[in-house]
């Protein structure tokens, strides 16, 4: 399986901070905001990623991640020229899809919680069909919503709906099969001349081969597109970093974990931001694994 980061759009709802920079590089708490869907990835045990960005930010995310290969990675770069759509990111990625299974992430996605990485695992291990995430919100009518049964089969997705059929917004984290290819080529531009996501797991319900799996109360998803979402999010990175002195998002320590680097590789990377705290971590964390 591959993954793909959407890190595109103008990020209008963050202007001014946004006129000038990609909003997937704004910092949250101690990292830019791209390190956590690269690290919900990275969970997933994908090795091959591609980030999607705008013509005049795509330098930007190649300075600060190059091609990956420090943290065991191969990452790829495309531009996409204007916003189009989610679900657009499958057309701009085809290339680098190719013949394998694929996970779309969005680049403002915070995800947090006992036991992703198993959850990301099993759903990676898609061959057919595709698998989405359900989580409980107050208030559903601003996200798409997912209607299930009592076995977990998907009734019906809506848009934003102004009268919800239940209270489990989808968050943008999605895992197709290779049949995704197609189906995006397929869609039709929605009534704002964008490629829906929404429709595009539509097609797949209409096959009966769309799953969902719940994200329960024990996780957070973060979203972080507005000045109170960041801020919100900060807080939440900083709190539970403080608290447990365990890192959210820490690429370094994923990676080591999933064997991708040497011990000697981490020190490097460590030592590489030694005068922070983040470079501490790393470096204390290494440290312990003897």
């Amino acid at each position: 399986m591959k993954g793909i980061i959407l890190a595109g759009g103008n990020g209008t709802r963050l202007y001014p901070i946004t006129k000038s920079l990609s909003k997937q590089l704004l910092p949250i708490y101690d990292k830019p905001m791209i390190y956590y869907p690269l690290s919900t990835i990275m969970l997933a045990g994908i090795r091959e990623i591609l980030i999607i960005s705008n013509p005049e930010y795509i330098d930007m995310y190649k300075r600060l991640l190059n091609d990956g290969s420090h943290l065991g990675l191969k990452i790829d770069y495309e531009i996409q020229e204007k916003p189009r759509g989610l679900a657009d990111a499958l057309n701009v990625g085809e290339d680098f899809i190719g013949k394998d299974s694929v996970c779309l992430i969005l680049g403002d996605n915070v995800f947090y919680g006992q036991g992703f990485g198993p959850k990301l695992q099993k759903a990676s291990e898609v061959e057919r069909g595709a698998v989405i995430f359900g989580y409980y919100v107050t208030n559903p009518s601003e996200f798409g919503v997912v209607e299930f049964d009592e076995q977990g089969n998907v009734l019906s997705l809506e848009e934003k709906p102004s009268k919800p059929k239940s209270n489990y917004a989808i968050p943008g984290l999605y895992f197709y099969d290779n049949s995704v290819i197609e189906k995006a080529k397929n869609l039709k531009p929605s009534a704002r001349g964008e490629l829906e996501i929404t429709d595009l797991n539509r097609e797949y319900l209409k096959e009966q081969q769309l799953r969902i799996e719940l994200l329960g109360r024990g996780f957070a998803w973060l979203d972080t597109g507005t000045y109170d979402g960041l801020a919100n999010a900060a807080d939440f990175v900083r709190t539970i970093q403080k608290r447990t002195g365990l890192y959210i998002a820490c690429l370094e320590e994923i990676a080591y974990r999933n064997k991708w680097i040497t011990k000697e590789e981490l020190i490097k990377l460590g030592k590489e931001y030694e005068k922070t705290e983040y470079g501490q971590y790393i470096l204390r964390f290494a440290s312990d694994m003897n």
